[in-house]
């Protein structure tokens, strides 16, 4: 079962609902779904996090990520992936584990929705750049670009939110055979 499951993987700047969308499009395709290990990893941590501690956050999700990809029913759905590492180590700490950078090209994922930031920003200890966003938003948008991975960006608020990731998954996989076919905003299909 494992190799016909499609990874979905959600992804965005700190509170755009990422957590919330993923329950959801679990529900709606009785499927699994991949928590974000970090939040488990840091709220059992007693102290700051160190760069270090990205690489046990990394081998964290990915196992958990295994793990539920052998009950996942067609579609597994995960709640950020190491593109969100990288590009958060990048930021803080100016460069990324070897081995995130390894995993991060052999790990494939179908599909990606990026989350847009136009939902308020929520306060958690755990976010720390309220203020960079938009900036964050534009860091994923030119990964996806720079290494032509398929994504839609997710706009909205709650229903709407919710149906936007839910046509781009259904548009995507129904598209997939028609490689370049045209997505929202100017996203392109698979090449």
């Amino acid at each position: 079962m494992l190799l016909m499951v499609k990874k979905i993987a959600v992804i965005g700047p700190e509170s755009t609902g990422k957590s919330e969308l993923c329950q959801h499009l679990a529900r709606h395709y009785d499927t699994e779904w991949v928590p974000e290990y970090a939040r488990f990893y840091l709220d059992r941590l007693d102290r700051d996090y160190e760069q270090h501690d990205l690489k046990s956050i990394a081998e964290g999700q990915l196992a958990w990520e295994d793990e539920k990809a052998e009950y996942a029913n067609n579609f597994l759905i995960c709640d950020t992936n190491l593109i969100v590492i990288k590009i958060w180590s990048d930021h803080k700490y100016g460069s990324t584990d070897a081995w995130i950078e390894e995993q991060l090209s052999e790990r494939h994922y179908d599909f990606y929705l990026l989350n847009n930031i136009d939902i308020p920003w929520t306060p958690d200890p755990q976010r720390e750049h309220p203020q960079m966003r938009k900036h964050f938003f534009e860091v994923y948008k030119e990964y996806l670009e720079k290494y032509e991975l398929p994504y839609a960006i997710v706009s909205g608020i709650e229903g709407d939110r919710k149906k936007c990731a839910v046509d781009a998954v259904e548009r995507f996989f129904n598209q997939q055979g028609n490689a370049g076919t045209s997505l929202p905003d100017g996203q392109t299909g698979p090449k």
